[in-house]
């Protein structure tokens, strides 16, 4: 097996690739036209989000045998012209969920004590405790919206919390378990005090959270968005902000989110919407990091071999 690495990860994946007798080669530079000059030589790809692998790709890549992409979901990947072609696909969801079911709960909590807002207080000598009041979490109904590794991860983390429910939406059946009921979209719209997405990229769910599905809730919610950026339309969430329909959001992702994010800041080309949320004292922002610690890093890895060599050796 030759196996070519676009991505730099965890060291552990080519060291235990070479330990399966796998030719491991690093190109982490090359554009996707020059790689696929020379793809046609190799068995395995292994990536996280350097570029899209679509059908031309796929077609230049006539030897290949495997994908691993060393992240949660593969909307990067032509799944479906992959495998007419028999190429096995291998994500890691199993590698980070722990480190995205924390960060939400994180950010939840964060949301709920104000903590960023006094924070910033306070190192500029404001004690201002009133203002600072917090909520609870205890007696609240959190819904989850997709549950797959992170919807169950972050539902786990919640067990240590006196809330009221914690209820599920998913459009595959029979996925709630002993941490979440799984209902019906107009029984989680009428009950949820918290809203976390925790779905794939897919058409269904890109712009997903929009006007229209936020009024259909019953009561104001906090929402948290550790899944895709895509999936919530931005402008719709501001309206919903100004007006208390949604009363704060936690936003690790953003529907801005590409490779020049930062070139907004330095052409002065923030979207409207954008610069009210980064003015928000009720909504806090991370940068795409929710399954990013040091723990998930080597765990992803290993999920990536563990995929491979169950598959081929």
């Amino acid at each position: 097996m030759k196996v070519l690495h676009l991505d730099t990860n965890h060291p552990l994946l080519i060291e235990q690739f070479a330990g399966l007798g796998f030719q491991n080669d690093e190109d982490y530079t090359s554009s996707k036209v020059q790689v696929e000059q020379h793809i046609h030589k190799y068995d395995g790809i292994v990536l996280r989000s350097r570029f899209r692998i679509d059908a031309h790709f796929l077609d230049k890549a006539r030897n290949l045998k495997f994908i691993g992409r060393v992240g949660a979901g593969l909307e990067n990947i032509d799944v479906k012209y992959a495998k007419t072609k028999g190429v096995f696909l291998a994500s890691a969801p199993e590698g980070n969920r722990n480190a995205v079911g924390e960060h939400t709960l994180g950010m939840l909590l964060s949301l709920f004590n104000k903590l960023n807002k006094a924070n910033i207080e306070v190192r500029n000598g404001n004690w201002d405790r009133e203002g600072n009041r917090g909520v609870e979490l205890e007696e609240k109904t959190v819904g989850i919206i997709g549950y797959g590794n992170m919807g169950k991860a972050f539902a786990k983390k919640l067990r240590g919390f006196d809330v009221d429910e914690v209820i599920c939406y998913d459009i595959v059946g029979g996925v709630g378990d002993d941490n979440a009921r799984q209902v019906g979209i107009m029984e989680f719209q009428q009950k949820a005090d918290v809203v976390s997405l925790h779905v794939p990229q897919t058409k269904l769910t890109t712009g997903m959270v929009n006007t229209e599905f936020i009024n259909a809730f019953h009561n104001p919610f906090w929402l948290l968005n550790t899944a895709r950026g895509k999936c919530v339309v931005t402008e719709d969430l501001v309206t919903a902000l100004k007006s208390g329909k949604i009363l704060g959001a936690g936003l690790d992702v953003l529907e801005y989110e590409k490779t020049s994010f930062e070139d907004m800041f330095m052409d002065n080309q923030l979207p409207e919407a954008f610069q009210y949320l980064i003015k928000s004292e009720n909504v806090i922002l991370s940068p795409h990091v929710a399954g990013w610690t040091i723990e998930s890093k080597e765990k992803l890895a290993q999920t990536i071999v563990d995929k491979i060599k169950e598959r081929f050796c």
